[in-house]
């Protein structure tokens, strides 16, 4: 077993094929790669690819990131049939930034929420400051039998209600953020079994690198920090979050 980076941007400047090799090289074996608006995930499938020809285990998802959802869906179903495509997301609402108008991004989210129920997929949720909408979506539709959380940013109560709709939490560097007190007690409470671990590189790099551009390298601090919040050694946290990564998201 090794750690997995379940979510980071290789196709983002600071990122790249690069810092997978080197992440590969700390021990990190397995990365997923992010879709934020239809061109940038044909640049993940790309990434995927020369990543592939490198001998590098990677995957993509295929979304429309809220803050892109102005721009549309369209020609998003399309790219899902791509083999190294493994989910839809990220998608979702961010109520904080409101780059995209509420009703657009509710309307984006909903679209994507049905993408993944018909092509059978995994869910990657992006919330920001939205937790009552972006239920009542999912109640609406119907959350994906494989639905993730995706940098779960809520306290305990968010995570109970996640929880029993059946989704799996993702934690990201914000775990290791010591303002974060709410987000580090929902990882205590999350059973292991429903949570993950990333990176979201280049953004949220954990602490010591805090303020840094993050790299996929150093999800392991992530880890690390989870299992020192319940006590048990890193290696119980890597070898779950290995499983629950390859369940969630079907790889072989």
């Amino acid at each position: 077993m090794s750690w997995v980076d379940s979510h980071c941007h290789v196709a983002y400047d600071g990122v790249g094929i690069a810092a997978v090799e080197r992440a590969v090289a700390a021990g990190v074996t397995r990365v997923i790669t992010i879709g934020t608006d239809v061109a940038r995930t044909r640049d993940a499938i790309d990434a995927v690819r020369s990543g592939r020809a490198r001998g590098l285990a990677l995957w993509a998802t295929a979304g429309v990131h809220p803050h892109d959802a102005a721009q549309g869906v369209g020609g998003l179903e399309e790219l899902l049939s791509e083999p190294e495509v493994v989910g839809v997301g990220e998608c979702g609402l961010d109520y904080h930034y409101d780059h995209s108008p509420r009703d657009t991004q509710r309307e984006a989210f909903a679209t994507q929420v049905e993408l993944a129920r018909r092509h059978r997929l995994p869910l990657v949720v992006h919330t920001r400051e939205a937790w009552e909408d972006t239920f009542a979506i999912l109640d609406e539709i119907g959350v994906p039998e494989r639905t993730v959380i995706h940098c779960f940013t809520g306290g305990p109560a968010e995570a109970r209600a996640c929880l029993d709709r059946g989704a799996v939490l993702s934690f990201s560097g914000i775990v290791t953020f010591k303002n974060a007190a709410g987000v580090r007690e929902a990882a205590t409470i999350c059973p292991l079994d429903r949570l993950l671990v990333e990176t979201d590189a280049p953004f949220l790099a954990p602490v010591p690198h805090r303020g840094q551009p993050n790299e996929p390298a150093w999800v392991a601090l992530v880890g690390e920090a989870v299992a020192a919040l319940r006590g048990v050694a890193p290696g119980v946290v890597e070898d779950a979050t290995w499983t629950t990564t390859e369940q969630v998201f079907g790889l072989g």
